[in-house]
């Protein structure tokens, strides 16, 4: 049986850590494309990105002994601080593996959320293969950044917003990707 996307996202717990970011016009965007162009400001979120509601959906959802296993992540920013700050509001521990080339601030902003980090790997592969070994290691729930069906659901939630925030008909939905995700 197929999985039912909309039903997940609909469920989503993500309001204990997200605001409904507002979808404002673009004037000038919209005059050099000839366009109505509206952005959704997810950089409103506390954590400056959309990341912490695919992150906070799936800790939330995690029964007791899984919880108290604790969650580790691989990621080099925005994916680590939405898990940091889930953990934090959750009581659970979190690890977060970065790579070695991650920003202070970066590193900051996830100490400042209670996570302890490891710093490994030179490229956000072996980041990532290194945070994998952990998890199983520890027993620890690895919080994937994209490829998990409660974070799809949890980013899912914005699209829901834009649904009910613009006015009429949508002619199209971009939506930049990149970092990995």
């Amino acid at each position: 049986m197929p999985l039912n996307y909309i039903e997940k996202i609909l469920r989503a717990k993500v309001y204990d850590v997200a605001v409904q970011s507002p979808l404002d016009f673009a004037p000038s965007l919209s005059e050099r494309l000839a366009n109505r162009v509206f952005l959704k400001r997810e950089d409103l979120q506390s954590v400056f990105s959309f990341k912490l509601r695919g992150a906070y959906n799936k800790i939330s959802l995690l029964d007791e002994s899984s919880r108290a296993k604790g969650v580790i992540a691989a990621s080099a920013g925005n994916h680590a601080q939405g898990v940091a700050l889930a953990a934090q509001r959750l009581d659970i521990k979190a690890l977060i593996v970065m790579p070695t080339t991650t920003p202070e601030i970066k590193i900051k902003s996830v100490k400042a959320m209670d996570a302890d980090i490891i710093l490994f790997g030179e490229s956000y592969s072996e980041t990532y293969a290194h945070a994998v070994e952990l998890a199983a290691r520890y027993g620890m729930v690895f919080i994937h950044p994209f490829d998990d069906p409660d974070v799809i659901a949890g980013q899912g939630t914005i699209a829901m917003e834009i649904l009910r925030q613009h006015p009429g008909d949508l002619n199209a939905i971009f939506v930049p990707v990149g970092g990995g995700g």
